[in-house]
């Protein structure tokens, strides 16, 4: 399944400000539809590194309009990605049925009650730190062995909140408090999450770590995106979250009809 990203924000890294505006941000949703998105992913607050976080209030402001909007106009679900459980109800009840989490690293179990409480898909992503320190020398002894670590406690603990397991979705925080080596070993070392029985989502697309290695500017990084998809794919990921649908979508299904005849 393809997530394709709007954010309705003026400072995302990639899209910052395209969007900002409810018309936009719902017209990109539709296009992204169109091309083939079967998730759309609405967020109000830029998650990059280094990124000041925004009120409640004003990342309310931003996105219920979108989703109300969208609700019962496109065929898919709607994601929230956000990391306030206050923002994540009200974008429910307005009609979003995921929660896309990049801070569920934190301690409070507030977030696992709401998405019990309202029965919500959930997307539990790994970060070392916050957006706004996780780019600062992030370390570990084994990244893959400590991602996997943090996934088994955060499946235990969703499920002491009476979260229903099957409504969890677990995603490596590809870029979220890892060096460029430490991006590397994640994508190269997938297939070890599937032991987990969740089924994975990955998000790489132009993100910082390709420009870093192919020395390729935020709107160079499609062919590196496609790349990574690609092979998380064939590692057994089945969401992958993008800015371009169209493109992923085809590089996606070509590699689903190799792999399907591999001997």
């Amino acid at each position: 399944m393809l997530m394709g990203v709007v954010n309705v924000t003026p400072d995302s890294f990639s899209d910052g400000g395209r969007f900002l505006a409810v018309d936009a941000a719902v017209a990109r949703a539709f296009e992204l539809v169109r091309q083939g998105a079967e998730i759309i992913d609405i967020g109000g607050e830029s998650t990059r590194p280094n990124s000041e976080p925004v009120s409640e209030g004003e990342e309310l402001r931003r996105v219920l309009p979108v989703i109300e909007e969208l609700a019962g106009h496109v065929a898919v679900p709607i994601s929230i990605d956000t990391q306030k459980p206050s923002v994540a109800r009200a974008a429910i009840r307005a009609g979003a049925s995921i929660v896309n989490d990049v801070a569920a690293n934190r301690t409070d179990g507030e977030m696992g009650c709401v998405i019990a409480e309202e029965q919500a898909g959930y997307v539990c992503m790994h970060m070392q730190g916050t957006p706004q320190t996780m780019q600062a020398s992030p370390s570990y002894q084994d990244v893959v062995a400590e991602v996997g670590d943090f996934f088994a406690g955060r499946l235990e603990r969703l499920r002491a909140a009476g979260v229903a397991l099957e409504h969890v979705v677990l995603d490596v925080g590809i870029g979220f408090g890892k060096s460029l080596e430490h991006n590397l070993q994640l994508l190269g070392s997938l297939g070890r999450f599937t032991r987990l029985k969740r089924p994975l989502l990955i998000g790489v697309s132009r993100k910082s770590f390709i420009g870093s290695l192919l020395n390729a500017k935020v709107n160079d990084r499609l062919p590196g995106s496609l790349a990574c998809a690609c092979c998380a794919v064939e590692s057994g990921v089945q969401i992958v979250r993008t800015h371009d649908v169209a493109e992923t979508l085809q590089a996606v299904r070509m590699t689903e009809a190799i792999l399907a005849r591999r001997e």
